[in-house]
């Protein structure tokens, strides 16, 4: 099956349940769908856990592999990407062990005091307004990274990535009574005018060249 027909089923919006059985079927190339859309979310989720981006990147495509390898054990009765963001959470945790990291809130302000991401704004073609949008959304991601990690991804998968309470609770093993908990802690913690920005969607983007090179890398050895 070519591009042209894989493109086709995205714009045809068929479900991730429908695409786990072609694929399980014999279609595997259309496991590319499951990434372009999954991409952006795991990426997010991921970057709860981890700063570096190479290793998040590396986590993805771990996550993506693993998922791939025990497809046969998605149940069609839940959500896909609520299946594949445990998968991503587990390979993340598996990292952090493996390489020792801690994760504290004093070591997470003084790694990203040091570090800007760069996160391009096409919709914004001046210069200054530019420079403006891109420390306006570094400074709340180094904000969000200075929570505590519990409190931290919560914030992430239901400020930035819209996730529900009991989407959250899913995922992350919690009752709904604790998510809450810790959103309204997370929130509390972080200052009044950062807050007013946690509407912006374009917060930890995951660009197209590199959602191109994950799907590409992960594709190829499937």
């Amino acid at each position: 099956m070519g591009a042209i027909t894989v493109m086709n089923y995205q714009k045809h919006k068929i479900t991730d349940s429908e695409i786990v059985r072609r694929i399980l079927s014999g279609e595997k190339e259309l496991y590319e769908i499951i990434l372009r859309r999954n991409n952006q979310k795991l990426y997010r989720v991921v970057r709860g856990y981890l700063t570096n981006e190479e290793e998040i990147e590396d986590v993805m495509q771990d996550s993506y592999l693993n998922a791939f390898e025990k497809l046969h054990q998605f149940k069609h009765d839940a959500q896909f990407s609520t299946w594949l963001i445990r998968i991503g959470i587990n390979q993340a945790l598996m990292r952090i062990r493996k390489t020792n990291k801690t994760y504290s809130l004093e070591s997470c302000s003084s790694h990203q005091n040091t570090r800007v991401m760069e996160i391009p704004d096409y919709n914004q073609p001046n210069p200054e307004k530019l420079l403006i949008g891109q420390e306006s959304k570094a400074i709340l991601e180094r904000t969000i990274d200075s929570l505590n990690e519990k409190y931290r991804m919560v914030y992430i998968l239901k400020e930035v990535e819209g996730m529900s309470i009991v989407e959250i609770s899913n995922c992350l093993d919690l009752s709904n009574s604790n998510v809450k908990v810790r959103l309204h802690r997370a929130k509390s913690m972080l200052k009044e005018k950062l807050f007013e920005l946690t509407s912006k969607t374009e917060l930890f983007e995951f660009g197209n060249a590199r959602c191109d090179r994950i799907t590409q890398f992960v594709i190829e050895r499937i």
